[in-house]
């Protein structure tokens, strides 16, 4: 159930029905998928047409000029993915060493003071820094891709790791893969203005930002790829893209040897184990098997 519930909601968040599907293959079931491919195929094929069926057929980001694009732009493309991967990296360290803290939180007061001052920070970075602070981060990338303000200021990529990161660390966010997004497309768009690149180019490099990040924290290529693809339909950049998710793989490990995700369930699961269940027993059972096997297998 949650191997399809997760491939079937991320193919009808975005419309990406291959992007649900290949993640859940790259990132989701690793050795699992045999047992569980006809019901995550079937969710997502279901997802898909309903999502389609509510909103009619539409692309998440729409279609982007990229026509033109300058004989040295795969130079630009591996810069951007070299920063903007090892940036999703570290915004997923930061990230899951805040829940690390937080755990250490004896009362419930102290959570309560957390979600407040992270409130206060970021509505206060909207209000007197910039709007586009807050937020999945959609309209940003809307404007740099599709308007002349191609070029976003020097502290928007702060802005838009800052963000997320404390919305997601308060347990009251609706999910990392759009910040993540907007947070490598902003990457893009700086280093495109320090460049002064034309718009086409622009635009590349803002889409090669947003599967950059998104690599960095999932450290699942192919998936962030596949995703800008079919949000965009810009089938002309599958190599650049490709170029984007690998060189940012590499980037990310530089920064973390694991991903966003695989640190959470690692951290659920020894708190699982630490505190047992005694209404299920077996599970309890094979998680501590599970954590013999890792232990036994990083030594």
């Amino acid at each position: 159930m949650i191997l399809t519930g997760a491939a079937a909601g991320l193919a009808a968040a975005f419309n990406t029905p291959l992007g649900g599907i290949v993640f859940a293959v790259e990132e989701l079931s690793k050795t699992q998928l045999k047992y569980f491919k006809s019901a995550i195929f079937t969710a997502v094929i279901i997802a898909g047409l309903t999502a389609q069926g509510i909103l009619g057929s539409y692309l998440y980001l729409g279609f982007p000029l990229v026509i033109n694009l300058s004989d040295y732009i795969l130079f630009g493309v591996m810069l951007v993915a070299l920063i903007a991967g090892a940036a999703g990296s570290g915004m997923g360290r930061l990230i899951w060493s805040i829940f690390r803290w937080k755990a250490t939180f004896k009362k419930n007061y102290h959570h309560v003071i957390y979600l407040t001052i992270g409130s206060l920070i970021i509505v206060s970075l909207a209000y007197f820094v910039n709007e586009n602070a807050m937020g999945s981060g959609k309209s940003l990338m809307v404007s740099t891709l599709f308007t002349d303000e191609k070029y976003s200021e020097w502290y928007m990529p702060l802005l838009r790791v800052i963000t997320p990161v404390l919305s997601f660390t308060t347990g009251a966010s609706g999910g990392i893969f759009a910040p993540s997004l907007s947070g490598g497309g902003v990457i893009g768009s700086t280093i495109s203005g320090w460049l002064s690149l034309s718009p086409s180019d622009t635009n590349l490099m803002i889409l090669a930002g947003m599967v950059a990040f998104l690599t960095g924290v999932t450290r699942a290529p192919f998936t962030s790829a596949v995703l800008v693809l079919e949000m965009t339909d810009r089938n002309n950049l599958v190599l650049h893209l490709m170029l984007a998710g690998i060189v940012a793989t590499f980037a990310a490990r530089l920064i973390s040897k694991e991903s966003l995700y695989d640190r959470l369930k690692i951290q659920y699961l020894s708190e699982i184990e630490a505190e047992g269940d005694d209404d299920n027993p077996s599970i309890t059972k094979a998680i501590k098997k599970r954590f013999r096997w890792r232990n036994k297998k990083k030594q």
